[in-house]
Formats: C-alpha cells, sequence, structure tokens
C-alpha cells in the first residue's frame, strides 16, 4: 500500500478531519486561557500562604522539609534555607517523649490525620505552645508522597487560660484557693471520710477589729497585714490541709483525716497564737486577733454548705463570748441561728410598717439645780410574737441586716414629728438628740435629709441634737468631719456618746465639730469604788471645759454617784437617778407639763 510523503496510510488520512487555521487557533488560546488560570491559580495558592497566619512546613514522604511559608519563620525564626533537608526534629523541645511521638505517627499511618497540642523550641531556645496538625497527602494509588503540616503559637492563649483559672479558683491577693475552689476540695474531702470512716474538720477565721487597720493605717497596710497573716496560718498547717480566703478579712482551713475534737482544737490553739503575735508594718508594730469556729464531720454536717455554715455560727459565738479564741459549734447555734433569722424577718417587716416601734425620751437634767435641759431618743420595739425586744438585740441586728439605716430614717421623721406636736401643743419642747449608727453617719444624704425632715414639720435646727460613739467618728477620719460640720451648722447640738470606751486621739478631738462628751456609764458607776474612774472623770471634765465642750455622765443611778460627781467639772446628768426612758405622753406629762422647780 502506497503511503503520502508524511508516512500516513491513504485510509486514515481520509478518515481524520483538517483542522482549518480558525479551529487551530481557538485551540490554541484556549490551551493559553488554561496555562493562563494555572499560573493566576498558583500565584493564588503561592500569596495565600505567604499570607498565612499559621505557619506551613511541607516535607517528602520521608519527613525532609521541603517547603516552609514566612509565618514558619516569623513563628520558629528559621529560614527556609535553613531547614530545607532537615526534619521537623530541628524544632523538638524534649518535652514529649518517644510514646508521644509514636502514637502521633500511628495516628498519621492509620487515619493520615493527626491534631494535637506540642511544646517547640524557636531558633533562640525559647519554648513555646503550639496547637499543630499534620495531614498525610497520598497519589493516585494512595501512597503517601507528602506531609503537610499547619501550627499555630498558642503559648499566649494558654497563659491566659491560666490566669481566667486562677481568678477563678483562687484568691487574687493572697494566691489562697478561694471559696469556689475551698467548696470543691470539700465535697472530695467529706466524699473521702465517707468512704474511710474518718472525721474532718473546718475552721472559719476571722480577724478582730481589722477594720480599724484599714481605718487608720490604709488599705495597703491592710493588705500587707493580711499577706503576713495569710503566711503564718500556712506555716502553722499541715500539707495536706487546705487554707483559703472567703474575702475580706476570712480565712477558711480544711483539716482532713482527724483523729478526734483534740486534734483540731490544738490546731485552732497554734493559729490563734500564730496571729497574735506582734506584726510590724510600715514602721509599726501592732498586734491583732482572730475569732475561730469549728465543725466536724460528720458531726456537725454533712455537706460543704452545713460544715461552712455551722463554722460561721461558731466563730460568731466565740466574737460574742471575748474574741481572739475559739468554740466549736453545738446544735444550739442552729436553733439560734434560725432564732435569728425569724427575728430578722420581723424586724424587716417591722421596719416597712412601723408598727410596734415607738420612741422613748430620757431626760439630761444640769447638774446645779436640777432643771430639765434636753432629752434623748430611744427607740423601743414590741413585737406580737417576741414580746418585748431589748436594743441590745435589734439594733445589732439591723446594723448586720442592713436594716439600721430605713431604721434610722423612721426615728429621724417620728422625732421631728413629735417635736412639731409639742409645738402646736403650745409646749415649748426641749432639744431631743437621735443616735446615728455608723452606717447611717456615712450616707451621704444624711445631712440633706435632716434638712428635709425639719422643713417639713416646720421645726427650727437647735431643736434636733445628734449623737455618735467615739469609735464612729474616730474611724471614719476626714470623711467624719465634713458631715459633722454639716449636722454642727444645723443644730449645734453634736455629742460624742461613751466617750472614754474607744481609741481615739486626744489630740484629735480639738478638731471634732462637737459641742457634748458623754462620759460612759461604766465610769460612772465605778466613782467611789476605783480610783481609776475618779482619774477618767476629772481628766474629761478638765478637759472638756478647755475645750469649751459640755459634759455629761451618763447612767447616774444613785445618790452616792450623784454626790460623788459634784467635785468633777460635769454640766449634765442622765440616768435612772433623774429619769426612766418614758413613751412621749410621759415625757410630757412628767418634763414639759410640769412648773419649773
Amino acid at each position: 500500500m502506497s503511503q503520502d510523503p508524511g508516512n500516513t496510510p491513504i485510509g486514515e488520512r481520509a478518515s481524520r478531519p483538517r483542522l482549518t487555521v480558525g479551529e487551530r487557533k481557538q485551540l490554541i488560546e484556549a490551551r493559553d486561557l488554561a496555562l493562563c488560570e494555572s499560573r493566576q491559580h498558583l500565584q493564588l495558592a503561592e500569596r495565600i500562604l505567604d499570607a498565612s497566619q499559621e505557619g506551613i512546613v511541607i516535607t517528602d514522604a520521608e519527613t525532609r522539609i521541603e517547603f516552609v511559608n514566612p509565618a514558619f519563620t516569623r513563628l520558629t525564626g528559621y529560614r527556609l534555607e535553613e531547614v530545607v533537608g532537615r526534619t521537623p526534629r530541628v524544632l523538638s523541645s524534649g518535652r514529649q517523649d518517644a510514646a508521644f511521638y509514636q502514637g502521633m505517627w500511628q495516628a498519621l499511618q492509620a487515619d493520615g490525620y493527626w491534631r494535637g497540642e506540642i511544646w517547640n523550641r524557636r531558633k533562640d531556645g525559647q519554648l513555646y505552645l503550639e496547637q499543630l496538625t499534620i495531614t498525610a497527602i497520598t497519589d493516585d494509588q494512595g501512597v503517601t508522597r507528602r506531609y503537610v503540616g499547619l501550627f499555630t503559637d498558642i503559648t499566649q492563649l494558654r497563659e491566659n487560660e491560666k490566669r481566667v483559672r486562677q481568678l477563678a479558683y483562687y484568691d487574687a491577693l493572697t494566691g489562697l484557693p478561694n471559696r469556689r475552689l475551698l467548696e470543691d476540695r470539700l465535697e472530695l474531702a467529706i466524699r473521702h471520710a465517707h468512704r474511710q470512716d474518718q472525721r474532718l474538720a473546718v475552721i472559719f477565721i476571722d480577724l478582730d477589729h481589722f477594720k480599724r487597720v484599714n481605718d487608720t493605717l490604709g488599705h495597703a497596710v491592710g493588705d500587707e497585714l493580711l499577706l503576713r497573716v495569710a503566711e503564718r496560718l500556712h506555716h502553722r498547717l499541715r500539707e495536706d490541709d487546705t487554707l483559703a480566703r472567703l474575702g475580706g478579712d476570712e480565712f477558711l482551713v480544711l483539716l482532713p483525716e482527724l483523729d478526734g475534737p483534740d486534734e483540731v482544737t490544738r490546731v485552732a490553739r497554734r493559729l490563734i497564737e500564730a496571729v497574735s503575735e506582734p506584726f510590724e508594718l510600715g514602721g509599726r508594730e501592732f498586734r491583732v486577733g482572730c475569732s475561730l469556729g469549728i465543725s466536724l464531720y460528720p458531726d456537725d454536717g454533712a455537706t460543704p454548705e452545713d460544715l461552712v455554715r455551722n463554722a460561721d455560727a461558731a466563730m460568731h459565738r466565740a466574737k460574742q463570748q471575748g474574741r481572739n479564741t475559739y468554740r466549736l459549734y453545738q446544735a444550739e447555734m442552729h436553733v439560734q441561728h434560725h432564732q435569728q433569722l425569724a427575728l430578722e424577718t420581723a424586724l424587716r417587716n417591722t421596719v416597712e410598717s412601723g408598727v410596734g416601734l415607738e420612741m422613748h425620751y430620757q431626760p439630761l437634767v444640769e447638774h446645779d439645780g436640777g432643771g430639765l435641759h434636753s432629752a434623748e431618743a430611744l427607740l423601743r420595739w414590741t413585737h406580737p410574737e417576741f414580746g418585748v425586744v431589748p436594743p441590745s438585740e435589734f439594733i445589732p441586728l439591723a446594723e448586720r441586716s442592713g436594716l439600721i439605716v430605713p431604721l434610722g430614717d423612721w426615728v429621724l421623721a417620728r422625732v421631728c414629728r413629735q417635736l412639731a406636736d409639742w409645738r402646736r401643743a403650745g409646749l415649748s419642747p426641749v432639744p431631743v438628740a437621735i443616735n446615728l449608727a455608723a452606717q447611717q453617719f456615712m450616707q451621704p444624704g444624711l445631712v440633706e435629709g435632716v434638712r428635709t425632715q425639719l422643713a417639713a414639720h416646720d421645726l427650727p435646727g437647735h431643736l434636733l441634737g445628734f449623737e455618735l460613739t467615739e469609735s464612729t467618728l474616730m474611724e471614719r477620719g476626714e470623711q467624719a468631719l465634713e458631715t459633722l460640720e454639716g449636722l454642727g451648722a444645723i443644730s449645734g447640738h453634736v455629742a460624742i456618746d461613751d466617750f472614754g470606751t474607744g481609741y481615739s486621739s486626744l489630740s484629735y478631738l480639738h478638731e471634732l465639730p462637737v459641742s457634748i462628751l458623754k462620759i460612759d456609764r461604766s465610769f460612772i458607776q465605778g466613782l467611789g469604788e476605783t480610783r481609776r474612774s475618779g482619774a477618767i472623770v476629772a481628766g474629761v471634765g478638765g478637759m472638756a471645759r478647755e475645750l469649751g465642750l459640755s459634759v455629761v455622765a451618763e447612767g447616774v443611778e444613785t445618790e452616792a454617784q450623784r454626790l460623788a460627781l459634784a467635785r468633777f467639772d460635769i454640766d449634765l446628768i442622765q440616768g435612772y437617778l433623774t429619769g426612766h426612758p418614758v413613751d412621749a405622753a410621759g415625757f410630757e406629762r412628767r418634763w414639759l407639763r410640769r412648773k419649773t422647780p
């Protein structure tokens, strides 16, 4: 068979269609377009690799590095020419053992994929934690030809998570476990004690008079004191014990695996001794005490909540019975706690309604002559279920429960209304002093509230006086001065009550805008019995005279006490000898409607 010059059989050449010039041009253009798109795709892929914030490393099947992107260099410090041909072991930190890598490669071989966290080391030797993903790249026959690793530095992320956990479970100031972590540990300890038939103890610790440190020396010194206390407590405990800070000046100790109550009381005594030792802070040496309450598992509770609550109740019993001591929880404390809750609920309802509250008034008479000078307003509470509740019970309860401010507002309004009623009746009322609790005294709107009540009842300011305890004034410092000046400008009658029982500086007294000192009844009752009481009364009287202040002797109950006061600089007398507190009607009959002697 003859062939054409191209050696193609004539039959075959005849069967293949001849491409026209236009068709050939289209094919060439399509090829060129495909090549252009391919180059564009490659360029896009390169740009993506270059722009990626994740480090990317590509190796061959033998894990020899072929390519790394700029993020790899930025994260590790290694350039491509420094690692090409080497394995990723160049980044090894030594923190992962052989078993770790064995598990990694088993997963790659089985699944073609591995993801996890791994510690590596940068070129400069710095360790970092990375989130790494390795993928095996296979050909059409399923044979692995390359590995691609993508990683990000998560060191800072894990540090942030660690800080969050630290804040969630540890006290920011002392670094001790907080209430949340303590409750977790206590729950585990209870389970262990139950399985092993063992006891454990919870000790609730509250510093005595810590607030005075903050108010007198500042919060920075107070924080330093808390750190020192935490260190001392920690050094007196066993390795397996837990010391936690609940907040403020409250700490809690968990003692697992106890033999009996004697063991926990020995620990309690050690803790009290540790805290009682002198502290030297800010160039000053001082002491603080602590009150401890103890509850035992399973005797005093079976849950963390029960044990902490009962230890808290025992701690309050320790404070009530002298402070700087410890008390074991007793079942009657539970009953007392429920009684206190019931009493608080009753007081809250009473404050809202005013039903059961009544003001009594006790006269202050002139030492020379016995004439009525002024009166002190005293709150009384009678409840249908609890009967007559003494102020020594409901006033501290009101302070603890936050009811003292609305209760004080009620007293202010009631006294102003009573003074207005007496004036409308044609009587000439004397100034009446009301007691201001610390929380009420620190209310920003106190002075304005007093002005509002006086205006609402059309009363002159001199008919209203105010009494504050010595400790309230001393603990508030500069903030107290502004409020005192406002009250003094309204009435001119501001008294320091229970003077002589606080810790004030006498040099500071002349700066306070007060007009009256009331000597505490304990010194008056000691007249004739101890020389110290007489010396204090004489000292206060003489000092007040020099400062231009009036002096009131509180708690005068006998004629002998009244006669003993004759040799001192005393202006006014208050006590059962000259007049018991009586209701408004009784005070009106006894004092406002009688003829002047």
